[in-house]
């Protein structure tokens, strides 16, 4: 259809059809489902009609080909203007075949794998019958406290805005109408959202509109130029208003600004949660807020269809705001091209072939291998060695749980245990396993067996972490070290006087204390997926050599909470000649740096840098300079070596960071081999938000640093004049 013919469909509707439109409501309220019949219950609880759920929008949740061939049917059949459901999902890290999450994504530093993993999850859902996901979440974050870390690709505005760009690219390819095998993608959780103060999940969020644009809107602005089609509202405040309601946000920056004309889609309930913010009296001034705002859809709450007619009747709401936000849902669809086809590619024989095959999960495994961060081997404890007899311990040594939080269709029977991969790699009876304790319980039986394996091997591997309810929405922690049953078996098994090698799967920075200091190496694996275990167990043989690098920072502890690579000095920094004075910005019980910094990760071999070359000593806003640096493979095997190029500004008219990653470049040498890494900086990459949002540089002195993390560079000084 063209834009007039959609108008025109617009046109014939009635109100009461128009804003039905605008409803998400999940797979349970409608007929054809295996829930059919049990629609009354959650009716009455939200007060909508059985008219208003015939002529909805779009469904929420409900995945599989045939029973979406089945609701669709039951749906026109009874629609008065034939106008199909939209199909949505939250497919975030893989629909049945689950890549590692996206943090782990984020430290595999490879966007072209990072793509790949969101192209074949829009396969495996399309041909399962949906048209929409609920991603990529690229919600910076700084406090490992907060669950919805493992949704995001870290605390980088720059990576973060790569990533949310290939995802997008991934999800849509070109032409949704064309490709049937894509999905519409929703960037969340506009704005802010990883910003919750104590990492609490769904708290206020409250931060000058500079810091908001200087780091937490880049991603989503990376999104929406990438092309995608929906825009999700966050839970938390912004500047005092909640998102789903703030027309500062929704319409001047997002609608106005950035000329984004898609759909905008409140997250679960958001619209109605504005009246326990404090922000509404009841539905009907959340939805006069909420459409006001901008927000086309309403997932999961009543507010538009209790009370959109009446303010529309009675003069309160224009009534062409809902004519805008049927039009651009009516447009989506027809960009999916729903109108010709409803079914789009739902396809149950398809849908048999295609779902977790033999070529999918390869890849899972791939990007898996090179998402865990080897993040300590002392004394080359890793690889194992090829006749090692290895005791195998730990909560997670044969754990199904590790595809990690929103693992959509995944089955976690289907998920590959390290163990099992671990003893296919291995002479046979080499791998000895015990389990050593639950994730949260040990008992002394437990430890006995798992003393006695470590007692008949050369090396013990542990396999330990959080259960996957321990992050993920709503798993914010205080303590975020493993559970005191894990740091009770590590130290039981440190007595055995045994090299230890710990692999910890999770979905979030830990504080590693109890672990680091007592293990001779760690692999941190996070969630890896499917083919997590056979991708560990790469790694652990020497099969793979590690070359993640972390895109989140590890404290030392809690208490530095939040530490991050891109902060800023202060007017009393630490002097490292100096360690006696007191009155510095520093604790007293620890040190202010992480324990691992962002863009760290170590490899099985080692690498050399050379002298930093700039091409100049000036620059102006019409060149750019030339950044150089020399890398050999100075050890015994082939690697891949990430190399950071960093930029301070060192005096700006508002205070700016200490180093700002601008670049990187990934080297794969063979051993002694020597590759160069080259760099173009220009005026533009110079630019930050200034006091009054200008966006612009400064003249003066800069810092270019290049390294394999944001810790260990080497530096040299430029002028842009």
């Amino acid at each position: 259809m063209n834009n007039q013919q959609l108008m025109d469909l617009v046109n014939q509707m009635t109100l009461e059809e128009k804003v039905a439109q605008l409803l998400q409501l999940t797979a349970n309220f409608y007929e054809g489902t295996d829930t059919q019949g049990q629609i009354t219950g959650p009716m009455e609880e939200m007060g909508i009609t059985e008219q208003s759920v015939r002529a909805s929008g779009s469904i929420l949740g409900l995945s599989g080909a045939q029973a979406i061939m089945d609701v669709q049917q039951a749906y026109l059949e009874k629609s008065r203007l034939g106008i199909p459901l939209l199909f949505m999902a939250d497919v975030v890290h893989g629909f049945k075949t689950i890549f590692p999450i996206p943090l782990a994504i984020g430290c595999s530093w490879d966007l072209e794998l990072a793509e790949k993993s969101a192209e074949i999850a829009a396969r495996e859902s399309a041909v399962s019958g949906l048209h929409v996901t609920f991603a990529p979440m690229v919600d910076l974050v700084r406090d490992p406290r907060w669950g919805r870390v493992m949704e995001t690709t870290g605390e980088d505005p720059y990576l973060n805005s790569l990533f949310a760009a290939a995802f997008v690219r991934g999800y849509q390819g070109d032409n949704l109408k064309d490709e049937v095998d894509r999905l519409a993608a929703c960037v969340k959780h506009f704005a802010a959202y990883g910003a919750a103060e104590g990492g609490r999940d769904y708290n206020t969020v409250d931060m000058s509109e500079r810091q908001l644009r200087e780091y937490y809107l880049p991603a989503y602005k990376a999104a929406l130029d990438a092309g995608v089609e929906m825009v999700m509202t966050s839970f938390n405040t912004v500047d005092g208003i909640p998102a789903s309601g703030n027309e500062k946000l929704m319409r001047g920056i997002l609608r106005e600004e950035w000329g984004f004309d898609g759909v905008l889609i409140s997250d679960w309930a958001s619209i109605r949660e504005m009246i326990a913010h404090g922000a509404a009296e009841d539905d009907r001034e959340a939805a006069y807020r909420a459409i006001r705002a901008g927000v086309d859809m309403e997932m999961m709450t009543p507010c538009y269809v209790s009370h959109l007619p009446e303010l529309v009747q009675k003069g309160e709401v224009e009534e062409h705001l809902v004519d805008e936000a049927v039009l651009r849902i009516l447009q989506l669809k027809d960009k999916l091209g729903l109108f010709d086809n409803p079914f789009r590619a739902a396809d149950p024989d398809r849908e048999r072939e295609i779902v977790f095959s033999k070529e999918h999960r390869e890849v899972s495994r791939e990007l898996a291998a090179k998402s865990a961060v080897l993040l300590k081997n002392d004394g080359q404890t890793l690889p194992l060695q090829p006749n090692a007899k290895v005791a195998l311990i730990g909560p997670f040594a044969q754990s199904e749980d590790i595809l990690g939080w929103w693992s959509c269709e995944g089955v976690k029977a289907d998920a590959v245990k390290l163990g099992t991969a671990l003893q296919e790699r291995l002479p046979q009876g080499k791998v000895l396993v015990a389990q050593g304790s639950t994730v949260h319980t040990v008992t002394d039986d437990q430890i006995a067996a798992a003393l006695e394996a470590a007692s008949q091997s050369d090396i013990i591997v542990l396999a330990l972490g959080e259960d996957s309810e321990m992050s993920g929405e709503g798993g914010s922690r205080t303590d975020i070290r493993l559970p005191a049953a894990q740091l009770q078996l590590v130290q039981a098994l440190k007595a055995a006087g045994k090299p230890i090698v710990s692999v910890i799967f999770n979905g979030r920075p830990l504080d590693l204390n109890g672990i680091i200091g007592e293990s001779d190496a760690v692999l941190e694996a996070w969630f890896p997926g499917s083919e997590g275990g056979a991708a560990i167990a790469d790694i652990l043989t020497g099969a793979v050599n590690p070359s993640a690098r972390l895109t989140m920072s590890f404290p030392q502890s809690v208490g530095q909470v939040p530490v991050y690579y891109n902060h800023f000095n202060t007017g009393r920094p630490i002097n490292p000649d100096n360690t006696e004075n007191r009155y510095v910005s520093q604790y007293i019980d620890s040190p202010n740096e992480p324990l691992f910094p962002f863009g760290y990760g170590l490899s099985y071999t080692t690498f050399a840098y050379g002298e930093i070359e700039v091409s100049g000593q000036e620059m102006t806003a019409n060149d750019s300079l030339t950044v150089q640096v020399r890398v050999t493979n100075t050890g015994d095997r082939a690697g891949i070596e990430t190399v950071q190029l960093y930029v301070r500004d060192v005096s700006g008219e508002v205070v700016r960071p200490m180093r700002e990653l601008k670049d990187y470049v990934k080297l794969s040498l063979a051993p002694g081999e020597t590759g160069t890494a080259t760099f173009t900086l220009n005026e533009e990459q110079l630019r930050y938000h200034h006091a009054d949002l200008s966006y612009r540089s400064d003249r003066g002195e800069f810092h270019v640093m290049v390294g394999p993390n944001s810790r260990d560079t080497q530096s040299h000084t430029f002028r842009l004049v």
